[in-house]
Order: C-alpha cells, then structure tokens, then sequence
C-alpha cells in the first residue's frame, strides 16, 4: 500500500472510531465519504489487495438479504470485509474496505444506480444480480434506464468474470445472454404461481422485440416462466433452481435445492417466495466462489433475517414483526406472506419520502393492500406521509373508525403495542427510513442492539 493511500486510510478509520465514540453511528459511511471526496481510486487500490477478490450483489429487493445469506454460508471459507450495515453506495464500500484490512474476500452489497461504477473500479470476480422493479423514479426512472446503464457495465465485464443472473427476470436474465461464465437461477415449482400477472407488474413486454410475454408461471411480480410469442424470446434453462416448495406459514420455506453439484432438500427459516429467491441468489454466488453444497445447505439453514426484513422483535409480553417496504412488488410480497401466514389484528404502516425511501409516494395506490385491510381489526398509520396512506386505505374501504393517523413514529409505536393484546405480536411495514427510525427506538428501549452490531 502506497504512501498516499496509508496516510489516507489512517485519517479515515480514525473519523469513523470519532463518530462511534460521538454517539453519531455506527461509522459505517463517514469514512469513506471522506475517503471517496479525497481520492475515489483509493477503492481500487483496497478492493485490489483483497487476495480471493471480489463478489457484488445488486437488485431492486433482495440484495440486503442475499449478502446476509452469502455471509452466513461463506464466513468459514474467507475473511470477509462485508457491508453488513446496508452502507451500498461508493462511501459504505469504501467504509468496508478500509474497515477490513486483513480480508480475503470483499463481499458488497451495491445500489442499483451505483452498481456501474463501482464495478468499473473494483474488477469483480463474481457479480450478482437479482432483479428490476419499479423503484424511487424520482431517483432511477424508469426500470429501462437501469438496465441499459447495467447492460453497459456488464459489457466491460473481464471474460473471466462469473455473472450470475435472475433467469426469471427477462430484463436481467437477457445481460447474460453470450456470456460463457453465467449461472442462471429460478423457481420451477409452477403449483405456487399465480393466476395471471399483477397490476403492478413491470417487465410485461420482450426485450427483444416489444410484444407481451406469455407466461407459463407468474411467481413473484413480473417474475417467471415467460415466453414472447412473436419472436420466441423465452426463460433460458436453469443452472440452479428450486422445486418443490413448502410455503411454512410466517415460519420457513422448505424446497428442493437444484445445482450442478447435487440437489438438497432446504429448510430456509424465513417465509415467501421473494426469500426463496433470495436464497437462489445466494447458492449460486456462493457456487461461483468455490462454496460446497454443504456449505450451501448449513448457511441457509441457519440463517437469520437481515434487519428489518422479517425481523422479530420481543417487547415484554408482545412481540412486533417488522417488514421492509419500498416498492410495489417488495410490499405487495410482504401482503402475500402475511395474508398467507396470518395478518395481525393490529397493524403499524409508515410511509416516509426522504431520498432513500423516493420522494414519490404514488406507488402505494399500485399495491394491493386489500388483504390487510379485510383481516386487521386496527391500522395506525405514521410516517411523513401517514396522511397519503390513511386516504389510501380510505378510498379501498377501510372504516375509519379503526384507522388512527399518528405522524410521529415513537408515538405510532408506542400505540400499535397499546392495541396489541398480550401475547399477540404487532404487524410492522415500515419504508425503509421508518424502519431505521423504528429500529433506533426500539435500540434505545434495549429490544434490539443497532444494526451495525448485528453481525459483529
């Protein structure tokens, strides 16, 4: 390590350990902001020592969840330097590399919108890439966008690169397309698809020519067996996929674990389809990175929700389930579990628009919340933009004599668990600054320690 760079690294870590002591973090970005404004090749430089290299995670949903799962299954094979806070733009990675010298693998979470550049920088050895939903327009646009700023960074990929993709997805699916080093991963169980295509849905037409796909099975959003009609576009075959599955309730998915090195039955301790898929995700990056089926099947079935996805939470005689919301297909997913495992009879739903939740809050008119609605005996609804979602459910019916609006979020809180009976367990769907806000409550009443703990 040069000189620059020593010295660089040094003023960083120690602006990360001033926050930690300050009380103002976890020191997870401030670091590598600093770092990032005074010389941004710095990041090439730290991925560059990183003996067994590289391996990025991106998707629209999943990717926290995914990276969590890959930690779990490869934490006995390699040191890793992880962004297990959720710090996924450049300044948390350089955050994660400079806070793991002695690592031999970097295993990062990226953004969507970042994924380009940080590729271009850190020469990946495994690349990941889970989804494309509609999420925060205002930040992205649209999905297309997206795509074709990740069809160009997978075009510089090195050949000797392994790109592993979500074949259910055709837009992601299709950045395979002639690549000789690519793992393919999908659902093949067509008794849990659903009838016909959400609403919501959004890669609806060919990326090849335009028409609209038939689909043989819709799982999750646009997600499937597709196939176009006109010009013949379809699902590629399947490296890695699962069959058979066992929807367990709010408890566990149990499913047929289908890869090039054997199939294994998989009792995964989260519930959904979206965390089958994560699951996928995860067995063929870890395939990639030279882990055994065995090591596959112990570190999904040990595995623990990354926080605020389907996280539980004990407050004294009650409990509170917290789950992540952010876009129509990530919320519509978390109503399909709860409607499937049982949906609390008091509810807590908090919309914030800061930038990392997307300033436009239109999409709550695109998920169905419905189930919800007909099951809860009392929604209380919080956030910046309680008032959006209170005339929301209005409009679908709800009686507003079991609806309570109640902005601030410890006040929210503190009367989701007043309606909750003993024993019983408060249904949590938070967007994603809710979520940090709620969890910094629930840190400060001693329930959960902070998230950057969480994995240490």
């Amino acid at each position: 390590m040069g000189v620059r760079l020593t010295v660089e690294t040094s003023a960083a870590r120690f602006v990360g350990r001033v926050s930690r002591v300050a009380g103002r973090g976890g020191g997870t970005t401030l670091p590598g902001k600093l770092l990032w404004k005074v010389d941004p090749g710095a990041i090439d430089a730290l991925a560059a020592r990183l003996p067994s290299g590289v391996a990025l995670v991106s998707a629209t949903n999943g990717k926290t969840t995914t990276s969590a799962m890959l930690a779990g299954i490869l934490g006995d094979r390699y040191r890793l330097a992880w962004n297990n806070s959720g710090a996924n733009l450049a300044s948390g990675i350089a955050s994660t590399l400079l806070s793991a010298p002695s690592a031999d693998l970097g295993l990062l979470e990226v953004d969507e919108f970042a994924l380009p550049e940080v590729m271009r920088r850190v020469q990946p050895r495994v690349v990941s890439l889970g989804n494309l939903f509609r999420d925060q327009l205002d930040r992205y646009g649209e999905l297309e966008h997206i795509a074709e700023r990740w069809r160009d960074a997978v075009s510089g990929l090195s050949p000797a690169s392994m790109l592993v993709v979500n074949a259910d997805d055709p837009l992601v699916a299709d950045l395979a397309d002639g690549r000789s080093r690519a793992l393919r991963y999908g659902l093949d169980d067509p008794r849990l698809a659903r009838s016909s295509l959400q609403h919501a849905a959004d890669s609806k037409y060919c990326v090849r020519c335009g028409g609209p796909y038939s689909y043989a099975a819709v799982y999750v959003g646009h997600l499937g067996d597709y196939r176009c009609p006109a010009c013949g576009h379809a699902r590629p075959a399947l490296d890695v996929a699962a069959s058979t599955i066992d929807l367990q309730a709010l408890e566990a998915s149990v499913f047929d674990l289908v890869t090039p090195a054997g199939t294994a039955r998989v009792r995964l301790p989260l519930p959904g389809l979206y965390n089958v898929y994560n699951a996928l995700a995860a067995t063929a990056t870890a395939l990639a990175l030279d882990a055994s089926l065995d090591e596959i099947v112990s570190g999904l079935g040990t595995f623990t929700a990354a926080f605020g996805r389907f996280e539980r939470i004990s407050a004294g005689d009650q409990g509170i389930l917290m789950l992540l919301i952010k876009n129509p297909a990530g919320a519509n997913e978390a109503v399909r579990t709860l409607e499937e495992g049982g949906v609390p009879k008091t509810l807590l739903i908090a919309l914030n628009d800061r930038i990392a939740d997307g300033r436009d809050v239109s999409w709550i008119w695109d998920v169905d919340f419905e189930p919800l609605l007909l099951a809860a005996e009392q929604i209380v609804v919080s956030g910046e933009r309680a008032a959006e979602l209170a005339l929301r459910f209005t409009y679908a019916g709800f009686p507003l004599t079991q609806l309570e609006v109640i902005p601030d979020l410890r006040e929210a809180l503190d009367r989701g668990l007043e309606l909750t009976r003993a024993g019983g367990e408060l249904g949590v769907l938070p967007t994603y600054t809710a979520m940090l806000e709620l969890r910094a409550i629930a840190v400060s009443r001693g329930l959960v320690r902070p998230f950057w703990e969480e994995a240490s």
